[in-house]
């Protein structure tokens, strides 16, 4: 069907909610945005779906959840009456409907005789992670967009584990998810109330006892002057966060009071994406006000933090990979002080993840391991080896400011992190040092590592095929040289190659499938192009090594430039 018919089978359908029968009115007025709604329905991918909020088969809507998980039903209800009882956890962030998208998937599980345990307030997707856990349920489902803008929402889905979908799971779920077939015609039979399932203070309570071993010195709260400032940036994690840290017995916490509740307009930030800037206007405000330490914002889902710290220059704030490096070092020297350091520990980190990560963990006597980009990776692993016990986690993390210090939870969590990261913040405080000062202290120490990130948004239809073309192009016309240094070797992980430009046969990867080619420079420098999963746009990703900061600030802005350069004549073509 073209779109112009799937717009007049939607706005013929006598049975459409009022809200979206409304939308579909204002998208007869703009041919673009109606072609955007209808030319392909929302893709359900290996982690989920997300996309804009409103009517059509490409957006987010109470027809599109109830497909999903008419799908998701139909993969549980394939695994027997074992899984159908053991049910589904629900969560859901402070975004636009995202209470009403949670309700209608526990309606559509109840249709489906399945068991749908719902929280009935906004609760962050590490808690999610962790409840799944906790009540031992099949699956997981989180309703949220992470920081994207407000005009977004997302649909995430967990494994018993409490890690998203592995890529075996998603495809078979994604195979049902299609077999569901047309969202309109998708009927929920008499829903069962009895199979769903209110989630009360219990959850929250177990949840805030393990939140609490993620302390090293738990014995620093009640000594420390350290000063922080926190923000949930409008999300979901407030009042958890404000909880644990009052409970873990810190003092001199402020909260900015403007973003403390849920609030899926973000009225106070221009994006509520903690790697930004912009984002910690009002906690630089309240940083500069109170003399804080530091500062401290999570993401709408509490899934990720960002840091920033106080120096001579003001507020710095710190990129994904200085926040985990400072992290990976105090906890690892913690450990050993304390003689707790397994044998066999290791560190986990995306293949677009800093090595400086890696060179602190091997210094410490740890191993790390590099998995594809997206936290599922790193859970899966988590399972893997305390199935093996051929090792045992310490630390996951990845360049976007995502960090998990303990394995109760399968996915990033914010509210783990920001105890870390107070707690580091309060133990080298009491050594007279910021974590600015650590961080420099790592650089001195290992070298000048520095990363950096090129997004590239490209939407519709043919930002989509100009993503696409750029990948094909330059596989077809292998890169021999970036920015005047030459490419020693490149990673294909859709070919699973890692291939030599000095004539050494090709090695295998042992990494899933993925649309991503990392390139290796003889500098020691290394750049990666990767689709977003979960935006219209391509990102570039890049990082260098040298001796001085300004060796390595300057190598970066030529890497980066150059690397952009290029890619974007592929683009245009």
């Amino acid at each position: 069907m073209s779109f112009k018919q799937l717009f007049e089978q939607w706005n013929s359908f006598s049975e459409l909610e009022s809200i979206w029968k409304e939308n579909l009115q204002l998208l007869a007025k703009d041919e673009k945005q109606l072609e955007d709604a209808f030319h392909r329905n929302l893709e359900f991918g290996t982690g989920g779906m997300r996309g804009e909020i409103g009517a059509g088969t490409n957006r987010m809507n109470t027809y599109t959840i109830r497909k999903a998980t008419s799908g998701l039903a139909g993969y549980i209800q394939a695994a027997g009456a074992g899984a159908m009882n053991r049910g589904v956890v629900i969560a859901y962030d402070s975004r636009r409907f995202s209470p009403e998208f949670a309700r209608e998937a526990a309606n559509t599980l109840a249709s489906n005789g399945i068991k749908a345990y719902l929280y009935c307030e906004p609760r962050t997707t590490p808690q999610l992670s962790y409840s799944v856990r906790k009540l031992h349920a099949f699956m997981g489902i989180v309703i949220t967009a992470s920081h994207n803008p407000p005009e977004y929402n997302g649909y995430k889905v967990y494994g018993e584990d409490g890690a998203q979908l592995n890529l075996s799971d998603a495809d078979a779920v994604i195979h049902y998810v299609i077999k569901a077939g047309n969202a309109l015609q998708i009927k929920q039979s008499a829903i069962d109330e009895k199979l769903i399932i209110f989630l009360d203070e219990e959850i929250d309570k177990a949840y805030m006892k393990e939140l609490k071993t993620v302390q090293e010195n738990p014995t620093l709260a009640a000594t420390t002057e350290l000063k922080v400032v926190f923000t949930p940036l409008h999300g979901a994690s407030g009042h958890t966060v404000s909880r644990i840290l009052s409970e873990c017995g810190y003092r001199h916490i402020h909260y900015v009071s403007e973003q403390m509740e849920p609030n899926g307009e973000f009225p106070t930030v221009k994006s509520p994406n903690p790697e930004e800037q912009s984002a910690f206007e009002y906690a630089i405000q309240y940083g500069e006000k109170s003399d804080a330490d530091i500062l401290v914002a999570a993401d709408p889902d509490g899934d990720r933090v960002g840091l920033a710290v106080k120096s001579e220059a003001g507020y710095k704030l710190l990129s994904g990979n200085q926040t985990g490096a400072i992290l990976i070092e105090y906890l690892l020297t913690q450990r050993k002080e304390k003689g707790t350091m397994p044998a066999k520990g290791r560190v986990f980190k995306t293949i677009v993840t800093s090595d400086l990560g890696r060179v602190i963990a091997e210094y410490h006597g740890a191993s790390t391991e590099d998995v594809l980009t997206g936290f599922k990776f790193i859970g899966e692993k988590i399972k893997q080896y305390e199935e093996t016990k051929e090792f045992e986690f310490l630390f996951g993390y990845e360049e976007s400011y995502g960090y998990l210090v303990k394995s109760f939870a399968r996915d990033k969590d914010a509210i783990q992190s920001v105890l870390a990261i107070v707690e580091a913040a309060a133990y080298y405080k009491g050594q007279g040092l910021t974590l600015v000062d650590v961080l420099h202290t790592l650089y001195e120490r290992h070298g000048y590592y520095l990363e950096g990130l090129v997004s590239v948004t490209k939407k519709g239809v043919s930002g989509s095929n100009a993503i696409n073309s750029l990948l094909e192009q330059i596989r077809m016309n292998q890169l021999t040289e970036i920015a005047g240094a030459a490419v020693q070797s490149q990673e294909d992980y859709l070919t699973s190659l890692r291939t030599f430009t000095d004539g050494r046969e090709a090695e295998p990867l042992l990494l899933p499938k993925s649309n991503v080619i990392k390139y290796f420079l003889a500098d020691g420098s290394w750049v990666c192009v990767r689709p977003s999963g979960t935006e219209p746009k391509i990102k570039y990703y890049f990082g260098v090594t040298s001796e001085s900061e300004i060796e390595s600030i300057e190598k970066l802005e030529v890497l980066k430039h150059a690397f952009t350069d290029e890619m974007n004549r592929y683009l245009k073509e």
